[in-house]
């Protein structure tokens, strides 16, 4: 009967805690001193700050990728897609699209861990905002070689220019 009261106790202090957490983030959206968002982070002329291991948009070295298809077959999701071609005098892959769609990736990072020359990360740019599917699809190959590489930020405004783009920029490696 003791262990029974002590359940008892134990669910109604929990039921407590819930309700108190609940309760101190509600009364803090009535803080006079509390400012928006943007008002906060200035968020489309500044970036906002993100964790260090922050999983955002990928950033894709076109350079050293070996096109060994390791990161589409980890992705759970098959989001991943990757053009190549063989290389007549030489060895090996030339890479001629890599595409994300982020309409469907989940940002698991699992494509990250299988890439054996490390050509694929995760970024830490949060915001690639567009208004058709079509603005989810990012080829790597077509961006311009500073936002592919993730020395500028990834940007509907460099992904709407890749689309019009009718050759690669860069070819890979091999080239």
């Amino acid at each position: 009967m003791g262990q029974w009261f002590a359940n008892v106790k134990s669910t109604v202090m929990t039921v407590i805690n819930g309700l108190y957490v609940t309760m101190r983030y509600w009364l803090r959206t009535y803080d006079p001193d509390r400012r928006t968002f943007t008002e906060q982070f200035e968020y489309p002329e500044l970036p906002v700050p993100v964790a260090a291991r922050y999983r955002g948009f990928h950033r894709f070295d076109l350079t050293t990728c070996i096109s060994c298809d390791q990161c589409a077959k980890a992705c759970p999701v098959d989001c991943i897609y990757i053009g190549k071609e063989r290389v007549e005098n030489g060895k090996g892959f030339k890479i001629t699209g890599f595409t994300i769609d982020y309409s469907k990736c989940m940002f698991c990072a699992l494509c990250v861990e299988p890439c054996p020359v490390d050509c694929i990360f995760m970024g830490a740019t949060h915001d690639l905002s567009c208004y058709s599917r079509d603005g989810c699809l990012v080829d790597f190959a077509r961006l311009p070689v500073d936002v592919a590489w993730g020395r500028s930020t990834l940007n509907p405004t460099a992904v709407a220019g890749s689309k019009v783009i009718t050759q690669p920029v860069h070819g890979g490696p091999n080239q």
